[in-house]
């Protein structure tokens, strides 16, 4: 942690956002040959297993859903989702993995749009909490439940491989993190104050209710209270216009 006193420290640090945008997004190949008809059907249904395999997943666990139930579903045979993949055990991990790709690409995209108005190290990152609340309870969500409910059935090697991932997406934060720990708005070191962010953030797949609870724009408002003390409520909001 740094041991600089606050009153030396400089006001900010300036934020490599393009770079951490080019870190998050992945750069589709150029060349890349059309595909064909058929080539398409089958990644629309590749698409389609692992959307609905997340699903059900999350709804009845990974053991307690069987590959007959997850091509019922999409209306295939019972034996169709093993030609697009080996075993049930690979499809649990395409539901993490291009859930992870996906979750990445929507950070990359939120901050690239939001760059020429989030004039600080605050704005960025409610931007970024904003998103990773659409990516937890937003449509499509089912995937984080899943990795963090079914992590032990799959194999080391692919719990090291997403691991990365969510090093890659939870890296974009850092310069966002210790831009607010140099102006002393973030009290506690930034590695321990990134756990616990997204601890915290990540719980509420457990607890959010959309019948019952807040907005997605109310939870990220409470988010930045809590963490920074920034009152980002509407009246305030209306006010600094």
């Amino acid at each position: 942690m740094d041991k600089t006193p606050a009153r030396t420290r400089p006001a900010g640090r300036a934020l490599a956002l393009p770079a951490a945008v080019v870190a998050a997004a992945e750069k589709r190949p150029r060349g890349r040959p059309r595909k064909t008809p058929g080539e398409r059907d089958d990644g629309n249904r590749r698409v389609e297993l692992v959307n609905t395999a997340a699903r059900l997943f999350r709804r009845k666990g990974f053991d307690g859903t069987s590959t007959r139930d997850i091509a019922a579903a999409v209306g295939m045979h019972s034996g169709s989702p093993f030609y697009h993949f080996k075993s049930k055990g690979a499809l649990l991990y395409a539901v993490m993995e291009e859930g992870m790709r996906s979750a990445m690409a929507r950070q990359a995209a939120a901050l690239e749009a939001a760059a020429p108005c989030a004039p600080d190290a605050a704005a960025l990152l409610h931007v970024l909490i904003r998103n990773h609340f659409d990516v937890l309870l937003g449509p499509g969500s089912d995937f984080i439940p899943v990795m963090l409910y079914e992590s032990r059935s799959i194999t080391a090697r692919q719990r090291a491989s997403l691991a990365r991932l969510q090093g890659d997406y939870e890296s974009v934060w850092e310069p966002v993190l210790q831009a607010l720990s140099d102006q002393g708005r973030l009290q506690a070191p930034v590695k321990l104050a990134r756990l616990l962010i997204f601890g915290a953030l990540n719980w509420s797949a457990q607890w959010f209710d959309a019948r019952k609870g807040a907005s997605l724009d109310e939870l990220a408002d409470a988010a930045m209270a809590l963490f920074i003390g920034e009152d980002r409520t509407p009246s305030t909001r209306k006010a600094r216009t």
